[in-house]
């Protein structure tokens, strides 16, 4: 696994080099994407906002399955899962919620409007950032616990999220793929790409901060047994106790 790493992350860099050129046209290969007719350059936004919502929502939904087994089984694997993609998740969320009004206010002249699509990815956000927030701060046994249920909680917000362009009239454009619109073939490819790329990126994330994650748990048990054996790998002494003497001092 140590070996597969470094390989992983160069390949992953090539890939995201490559989705960078193909969105952004810098060098004008077979494949780039063209330049759309009405909205221009700024649309290629598209290539990094579409992604970014899909890996999110990805993210969280590894989050979901994770914290229900942790709730099920209190496997803490699963548990060291959830904190990594949540925190990983978050981080692609604001990407989203960054680029869209980016591109929403040269295109539509406004930087935001509470429509149910732009609301509930707001409220997506803050829930999994409430969610990082509990486990940053709170001490208690019962933590794991709680923001299990919390991210159970905010998961149910991932549909709402996607599905409210179909079933309320909002401010964000209908969606090309599966909504009945249409998107040129290079543009859809390129859109992919871009894709595979973000989500090896993010891959590449949660695997690094899942390692870490794990030492830090291991260090953190370490400590507390050694808090209760003492230094020399004795019990500590309860509060208030006596230790005996040593022959010749009692």
């Amino acid at each position: 696994m140590k070996r597969a790493f470094p390989i992983f992350a160069v390949l992953t860099t090539l890939l995201l080099v490559y989705a960078l050129n193909q969105a952004l046209s810098i060098v004008h290969i077979p494949g780039v994407a063209p330049t759309e007719r009405t909205m221009g350059d700024v649309q290629r936004i598209f290539y990094y906002h579409v992604p970014s919502a899909w890996t999110t929502f990805l993210l969280f939904s590894v989050n979901l399955v994770a914290s229900v087994v942790y709730l099920i089984r209190r496997n803490p694997v699963a548990d060291a899962v959830a904190v990594v993609t949540g925190e990983v998740g978050v981080v692609f969320c604001t990407v989203v919620l960054v680029t869209g009004p980016i591109w929403a206010r040269p295109v539509w002249g406004i930087w935001w409007t509470w429509d149910v699509r732009l609301t509930s990815t707001l409220v997506l956000w803050l829930i999994y950032v409430s969610y990082l927030v509990l486990r940053r701060f709170s001490d208690s046994a019962q933590t794991p616990v709680l923001a299990a249920a919390l991210a159970v909680f905010g998961a149910l917000d991932v549909p709402l999220v996607y599905f409210s362009i179909w079933f309320f009239r909002t401010q964000h454009p209908q969606p090309v793929i599966g909504g009945g619109g249409s998107i040129d073939p290079r543009m859809l490819h390129v859109l992919l790409i871009n894709w595979l790329a973000f989500s090896c990126f993010a891959f590449l994330i949660c695997w690094s901060r899942y390692r870490l994650e794990r030492l830090r748990r291991e260090v953190e048990e370490a400590q507390a047994l050694e808090s209760l054996l003492g230094p020399e790998g004795v019990p500590a002494p309860a509060a208030g106790s006596k230790m005996p003497l040593p022959r010749g001092q009692q």
